[in-house]
């Protein structure tokens, strides 16, 4: 792994690097290699290998990127590895299928730089009558559902949430867990800028048709699903006292319309007949109670990891146009 890849130039002072998970990419990668190249002079771009069987590592280090493998199967892992990995002031992460544009990167790039921010989504625009087949509608249908969960649930105003075309500050990369493994890793990015409230945006970008010949790996239904779970583990692990008190009042509801009745025929004979539902009833009560407790404590647990990380992101130095910065 080359961790002191050297630059051959900066962008406004900054080191830049174009990291690009592929899976199966020979169809595009030299083309998404050339785009960068073309776009981002200054880049050093990095292809990160999750075990293709075609000739994706080939063609890669043929077109002049520096490749890596990744033995774990997901794009979680390919991120995780990718962060951990390279070393830059700048990241360009993108899919290595050419769907996204590589002419727009300077347009993050400074909006990052400019408004001093730790993450640049590139909100997908459609373009070309291809690129329907590429992006479907099922997964426009889910992308907006599932943005608008996270966003109901964590705040902020993402309307692309699951883009794969993002910028990112060194601080943002090098703060980031990368708990997940698929997919999903695209609301664990988001989630990890809005729990530590870092600054971000979105940029329009055109997206466009894969190459004749390249299909998406991407499962509507089988990847939505690990999304949504995604969201309900970060919900609880992020919002626990939230969670847990929406289960400890439903428990108690549940509890008390069962002891009810047992109540009304203790006042009306003296005597409790049904003792199954009354022992069922004081368990429900009991679990509530144990629920609520529960919540208090899962959220000072998550405050004090909050505020480790919120520190842990602190200590690195804030990506900044160095040149402007300087001139101060």
């Amino acid at each position: 792994m080359d961790k002191t890849m050297q630059y051959k130039s900066l962008y406004r002072g900054n080191r830049v690097a174009v990291i690009l998970p592929c899976y199966n990419e020979e169809l595009a990668v030299k083309s998404v290699i050339a785009s960068f190249k073309t776009a981002v002079p200054e880049a050093a771009i990095y292809v990160f290998d999750n075990n293709s069987t075609d000739r994706t590592i080939e063609f890669a280090k043929e077109a002049g990127a520096i490749v890596h493998s990744v033995k774990h199967k997901g794009k979680g892992n390919v991120v995780r590895r990718m962060f951990a990995d390279v070393e830059a002031d700048i990241y360009i992460m993108a899919d290595g299928d050419d769907t996204y544009d590589a002419s727009s990167a300077h347009r993050l790039m400074d909006k990052l730089l400019d408004e001093q921010l730790d993450m640049v989504v590139g909100r997908r625009e459609e373009v070309g009558e291809k690129t329907a087949a590429t992006y479907r509608h099922g997964h426009r249908f889910g992308n907006r559902m599932l943005t608008g969960a996270v966003m109901s649930i964590f705040g902020g105003k993402f309307t692309d949430m699951l883009s794969g075309y993002r910028v990112f500050s060194r601080r943002y990369v090098k703060s980031f867990p990368a708990l997940a493994k698929g997919f999903e890793t695209e609301t664990e990015l988001t989630v990890h800028a809005l729990e530590l409230r870092m600054p971000y945006d979105e940029v329009s970008t055109p997206y466009g048709a894969r190459p004749e010949g390249s299909t998406s790996k991407l499962s509507t239904y089988k990847d939505g699903i690990k999304i949504l779970r995604t969201i309900i583990n970060l919900y609880v692990s992020e919002r626990p006292f939230m969670f847990f008190t929406i289960v400890s009042l439903i428990l108690g509801v549940l509890s008390l319309l069962l002891f009810s009745g047992v109540f009304i025929e203790y006042l009306e004979t003296g005597l409790v007949p049904r003792f199954p539902t009354a022992i069922l009833s004081v368990a429900l009560m009991l679990s509530a109670i144990i629920s609520f407790f529960s919540g208090l404590v899962l959220s000072t647990v998550t405050l004090g990891r909050n505020e480790t990380k919120r520190l842990i992101y602190l200590s690195i130095p804030q990506t900044l146009p160095k040149d402007d910065h300087e001139s101060h």
